[in-house]
């Protein structure tokens, strides 16, 4: 490998550095393995969710994502165990609290959830990340699903309307 032609000091530095940086490349890119792309995808949040809930609309300016209606998948809860911790919003998480956590909502939406399997159904709002367990899509407050039913079976199918 031919080294372009440097003034002084500077030639004598960079020469080594032309020769070992395929090396050096080649050293880096075994690396990336299978196994380290997985856990990576397994950490950031499945298109299929952001999909559900956020799509291209043809007259959205400058291709703005805008939030679509709605979404049907396994909700769960948590409570008593992270009363006093704050969310991801920073708010203090208080007993009985209609809020919830989602992938990727923004905080503040507010969003109608109607639990399938009674029909009963409560507005909450986003204000924590979550849930990360597989195939859920919404994880309530105790508060709220006290309301839909869903404390003694911990998990429930329920359709999600994102309100205006």
């Amino acid at each position: 490998m031919r080294v372009p032609q440097l003034l002084g000091a500077a030639a004598l530095l960079m020469a080594p550095l032309a020769t070992t940086a395929p090396a050096m490349a080649a050293s880096f890119s075994s690396l990336a393995t299978p196994a380290a792309d997985a856990v990576i995808r397994d950490v950031a949040p499945p298109s299929v969710w952001e999909e559900r809930f956020l799509r291209q609309m043809p007259s959205a300016p400058n291709g703005q994502r805008q939030l679509a209606s709605a979404a049907t998948g396994e909700a769960s809860w948590y409570g008593p165990g992270f009363y006093g911790n704050r969310t991801a919003s920073g708010e203090v998480l208080r007993p009985g609290t209609y809020t919830a956590a989602h992938r990727s909502l923004p905080f503040g939406t507010r969003v109608r959830v109607t639990n399938l399997n009674n029909g009963r159904s409560t507005v909450v709002r986003i204000n924590d990340r979550g849930p990360f367990v597989g195939g859920r899509i919404i994880d309530l407050a105790h508060g709220a699903a006290s309301d839909l039913g869903v404390t003694a079976s911990g998990v429930a199918t329920v359709r999600l309307e994102v309100m205006p």
